[in-house]
């Protein structure tokens, strides 16, 4: 009910804050696409990696053992996938 009684800003006031509202809603629009995007080029990049290790599986190609360890280990002890 207080909000009732609240007066409406003058519309040449109110403009600026309305703009302010757009400008701020697509900086963080532009930062979330920024983040989703530097996210999919990483599990792109991921991907190919996985892709790579599992055609020389299948191809029986030699690698040095313990290569798949390494590659673990060089991301912080986190496993892919």
């Amino acid at each position: 009910m207080i909000l009732l009684a609240a007066p409406a800003l003058p519309l040449d006031e109110a403009g600026k804050y309305v703009a302010g509202a757009y400008v701020v809603f697509v900086a963080l629009l532009l930062i979330y696409v920024a983040i989703m995007a530097a996210r999919l080029q990483r599990i792109d990049r991921e991907l190919g990696e996985l892709a790579e290790i599992a055609e020389r599986r299948t191809t029986g190609d030699p690698e040095t053992p313990g290569r798949e360890a390494e590659d673990v280990a060089g991301r912080g002890g986190v496993p892919v996938g």
